[in-house]
């Protein structure tokens, strides 16, 4: 019996491959155990800190497994560059959610331990669908980004705009995993595999001898698949939750969500269609293109009419979202780099601009998230108003700025990939974007500071008429310093978008691997 159990031996364990995943989930399990002390104390300090060290450990993971490419769990998962860069991404973004939210209503509302955990095991998700090799493991990290999300934009359980937020989340969010995990099945009876490789060799070897591209069953499953993904990054005509949810969550969880689930819902589109469905990339890319330029042209339009700054930057990033479809469409090396990249700039663009949301619409400034809160914010808060500035002429394509790195890449690869007329629309969107971009940014520096509600419409200003009655209205520039943390994000992000505009150099160098990675799978 001792013979027989030495030569038993269990399935060998890439502990390395594994370590971001475990490091979440054990860090999402002591966090939630943690939050049901009684103390303060506990639920107040002690695990927003631990989140921070889990984010920080998911961080070290990811760095230690570069350059080291593995396929974890019998080829479920591909632990490869595009993959830890995207966590990277995803890290960075639920690390500035946590400092947020240090003193938001959220948290406390749902409670510090669920709030915090949730948030992990949603990051967690978004790393398994950005490494999935498996039509399976895509879907259920699909689900395991998206359920704890839920809940997080229905946190503020008070508020009614936050319950409608979770509510519209859920409904259209569940329609949209019904239909990918439609189009996923029909892509399985079409192939006979749910595993990336087999079915992409299956679709490339129809398009040399004919037969699988011209199976409606595999065409209708590619269309729902796009779908399925469609919603989830905010892409035109499936967009029309965005704004509305953006406006009710809290704000650092759209914070979070505008950026960390808007570069998983583009990295499985890479994933997916630029290795599993590259094979058949002369049916599907016309039609990604497509939804591309509408979703570039829908996105700037709609957010040239909005007042509250969390709906404009709705609108704005589904109109990126329409930019970075342009390098999933070109199917190319450059294409991966150029979105990847766009991704990283745009997660420093955004977090800053949300930063001093955050810091405007809580006191002593209350003003809510109107464009018309942030008039006069140059003179009382130039450590706000600078972040926003550099956010909004970044964000706008700026040159100095890393947006305009990140779209002149884009650019670049669809001229190389023979979709000039795309580059086209892509340029002719960020000049219309200037007139929501620079609106915000002459508010805060040539309207003069005149108090809102929180609703966004302007206070009476009690007694006298003059001057000196409305700026004694607003708070003195010492009490207008917004909470270190909210602070410390905002010029942190704001800064990086300036440094990496000027020297972006890093940028293409990391951003390179992301690219050989796909190529090196076949």
């Amino acid at each position: 019996m001792i013979v027989l159990l030495a030569h038993i031996k269990g399935p060998h364990v890439d502990w390395g491959g594994l370590s971001l995943f475990v490091v979440l989930t054990v860090g999402a399990l002591l966090v939630l155990l943690i939050g049901l002390l009684r103390g303060t104390t506990a639920r107040e300090r002690v695990v927003p800190l631990l989140t921070l060290m889990t984010l920080g450990g998911a961080i070290a993971a990811e760095i230690a497994q570069f350059h080291h490419s593995a396929s974890i769990i019998s080829g479920a998962l591909r632990i490869d560059d595009l993959a830890l860069e995207l966590d990277l991404i995803f890290a960075v973004s639920a690390f500035a959610a946590v400092l947020l939210s240090l003193r938001d209503v959220a948290p406390r509302s749902a409670g510090h331990g669920e709030y915090h955990s949730l948030l992990l095991f949603s990051v967690m998700g978004m790393g398994v669908l950005v490494s999935a090799q498996n039509l399976v493991t895509l879907f259920l990290g699909f689900e395991l980004l998206s359920i704890p999300l839920y809940v997080l934009c229905a946190s503020e359980s008070r508020r009614e705009g936050s319950l409608e937020s979770g509510l519209k989340y859920l409904v259209i969010g569940s329609v949209g995993s019904a239909t990918l995990v439609y189009g996923l099945a029909l892509v399985y009876g079409a192939t006979g595999s749910t595993d990336f490789q087999t079915i992409g060799a299956a679709v490339s070897q129809g398009k040399l001898f004919g037969g699988i591209l011209g199976d409606p069953l595999l065409l209708t499953g590619l269309g729902l698949v796009i779908v399925g993904f469609a919603f989830k990054a905010s892409v035109a005509p499936f967009h029309q939750w965005t704004p509305d949810v953006y406006e009710g969550a809290p704000t650092p969880i759209t914070a979070f969500m505008a950026t960390a689930t808007k570069a998983a819902a583009l990295g499985v589109f890479l994933r997916f269609f630029d290795v599993a469905a590259i094979g058949a990339q002369n049916k599907w890319a016309p039609l990604v293109a497509a939804i591309a330029a509408i979703t570039i042209l829908v996105g700037n339009l709609g957010a040239l009419g909005q007042s509250s700054l969390k709906r404009m930057l709705g609108y704005s990033g589904i109109a990126q979202a329409g930019y970075m479809l342009g390098g999933v469409v070109v199917g190319t090396q450059l294409g991966i780099q150029a979105t990847v990249l766009y991704l990283g700039v745009y997660l420093a663009m955004n977090i800053a601009a949300f930063a001093v949301i955050v810091a405007v619409e809580r006191p002593p400034d209350g003003g809510g998230d109107d464009v018309s809160a942030l008039a006069g914010l140059g003179a009382r808060a130039p450590w706000l108003a600078w972040p926003m500035t550099i956010a909004m002429l970044a964000l706008a394509g700026i040159p100095g700025t890393v947006g305009f790195i990140g779209k002149f890449q884009l650019i670049h690869a669809l001229v190389d990939g023979d979709y000039t007329w795309l580059a086209i629309v892509l340029v002719v969107g960020s000049m219309i974007s200037l007139g929501y971009y620079l609106r915000v940014v002459a508010t805060m520096w040539m309207r003069s500071g005149v108090p809102a509600t929180a609703s966004g419409a302007m206070a009476p200003i009690a007694g006298g008429s003059g001057e000196q009655d409305e700026v004694s209205s607003w708070p003195s520039p010492e009490a207008a310093v917004p909470h270190g943390e909210i602070a410390f994000v905002a010029v942190l992000f704001a800064a990086a978008s300036v440094f990496f505009g000027i020297f972006p150099s890093p940028l293409f160098h990391l951003m390179a691997h992301a690219g050989h990675a796909i190529s090196g799978i076949f």
